[in-house]
């Protein structure tokens, strides 16, 4: 990968998080990506061939949105991770197919057709609202009790 190229990909990535005030989703992918890794060798290397071949270079020249480029990459991780479907959650908790063009208020799961499986976390609003946390707590860390105050 060209190193002038990954730095512009980041440049662009780091302005839209400052400018939209998002979270940056990059350690949590790394993470899934570690665990990925270990479970299945062959779409750890789907993940890898797509962020070096698409990501950075779309980022880069600008072709690709940096936030929603990065949101499609954890969706891509998620799919190959577990196969299920992926939904957004609104500030009233209401879930609905994700779309490409979801706002960055929605919190974005995806969620595994195998029973059991915890909900893979794609992409948390800033400031999520309490269904929205209440939804993450279960789906996603498997909590039923919410902390207290």
């Amino acid at each position: 990968m060209d190193p002038t190229e990954k730095a512009e990909a980041d440049r662009r990535f780091e302005e839209a998080l400052e400018a939209t005030g998002a979270r940056d989703p990059r350690d949590f992918y790394r993470q899934v990506l570690r665990e990925l890794k270990e479970s299945s060798p062959d779409g750890y290397d789907r993940a890898v061939q797509h962020f070096q071949t698409v990501l950075v270079p779309g980022i880069a020249s600008g072709e690709l949105e940096p936030l929603g480029a990065w949101r499609e990459y954890g969706r891509l991780i998620a799919e190959v991770s577990q196969p299920g479907n992926t939904v957004e959650i609104d500030e009233t908790g209401r879930s609905r197919p994700y779309s490409t063009t979801s706002p960055l208020d929605r919190l974005v799961l995806h969620i595994p057709r195998e029973r059991g499986k915890r909900a893979i976390l794609i992409s948390l609003p800033q400031r999520p609202s309490p269904a929205q946390r209440a939804t993450f707590e279960l789906l996603v860390r498997g909590k039923q009790r919410l902390a207290s105050g």
